[in-house]
């Protein structure tokens, strides 16, 4: 990325990717308050009260939008380590079928081709499954048309596709050491166990949210906050009430916001991670690693 001052500037004035669609209704209500607060002070209305500082201390508060907003952030890097790791694990896959598995009989290399597909069908049906989405054309065009019609039935796919994986080398390794030694197996059950694992754990990660209370704690003491504020400041600032409690809120709910935007990355939002580019980069890398290979790339017509 650019570190230059027009890009700076850019960065600053972009709406996409930032929070200020999903919180500006809240903090133009929360400046227009404060405008009001202005008026009635205006009026000799006596609403200033200093004191109502301490009802909620800024630190409290502060602490608990850093704990909100690292909780979220731990997740995020968390799914994105797991999907390094599925990526990574996906190329190893790959790799092994492709230098260890011998070649005996002519449609071996189809079925080595196949298997592969699979792997990156694997990738996609992660994505899928942590979005909650069927099967699509993308998933479609890495298998055959028998194993899609399996795979509707099933509710968790991207187990069923390792599954397959799994009973093409166990096949493999009742034909003889000739076609794939016993050793190399363990090779590819760790493969095959860190995908599951790896699935597993983001998983974990889509189907534990932040506790109820913690969020709708931290919701109430925003709004009581913001709420308050205008009559902290209205004494000192005048006509600028409104415009400093539009700041101020728009710090708080901004920061609010983004834990909520980061703390589910599987999703589509801008902030989430680009698992279709994962996938669509490993599937590259695997049909870049068939056509490195002649024999793979000259076979790739009998797939299926």
């Amino acid at each position: 990325m650019k570190t230059n001052k027009q890009n700076w500037f850019q960065l600053v004035l972009q709406l996409k990717g930032s929070v200020i669609l999903a919180i500006y209704k809240r903090v133009i209500g929360f400046a227009i308050f404060g405008f009001v607060v202005s008026v009635l002070y205006y009026f000799k209305i006596p609403i200033s009260q200093p004191v109502l500082g301490s009802v909620i201390p800024s630190i409290v508060l502060g602490l608990l939008l850093v704990f909100r907003t690292n909780t979220a952030y731990d997740r995020f890097w968390e799914g994105r380590r797991l999907w390094g790791n599925l990526a990574n694990d996906a190329r190893n896959m790959t790799w092994q079928i492709g230098v260890i598995i011998n070649e005996i009989e002519p449609k071996d290399r189809a079925d080595k081709i196949a298997v592969m597909h699979l792997v990156a069908a694997f990738m996609v049906a992660c994505k899928l499954h942590l979005r909650s989405e069927p099967i699509n054309s993308e998933l479609e065009e890495l298998m055959s048309q028998s194993q899609c019609l399996q795979l509707q039935t099933i509710s968790n796919k991207p187990i069923q596709i390792v599954s397959w994986i799994g009973n093409y080398i166990q096949q493999q390794y009742k034909r003889g050491n000739e076609v794939l030694f016993a050793g190399h197996v363990l090779y590819f059950q760790g493969s095959m166990r860190s995908m599951i694992e790896s699935l597993g754990h983001c998983e974990r990660i889509l189907t534990t949210p932040l506790p109820l209370a913690y969020f709708i704690h931290l919701k109430q003491l925003l709004l009581i906050y913001c709420l308050l504020l205008p009559f902290q400041l209205v004494k000192d600032l005048g006509w600028a009430t409104g415009l400093v409690v539009g700041l101020i809120s728009f710090t708080l709910l901004g920061i609010e916001e983004i834990g909520i935007e980061i703390e589910n990355p599987f999703g589509y939002d801008t902030n989430d991670l680009p698992l279709d580019a994962i996938c669509d980069l490993t599937k590259y890398e695997i049909e870049e690693f068939i056509k490195s290979n002649p024999s793979f790339q000259s076979n790739s017509d009998q797939m299926y």
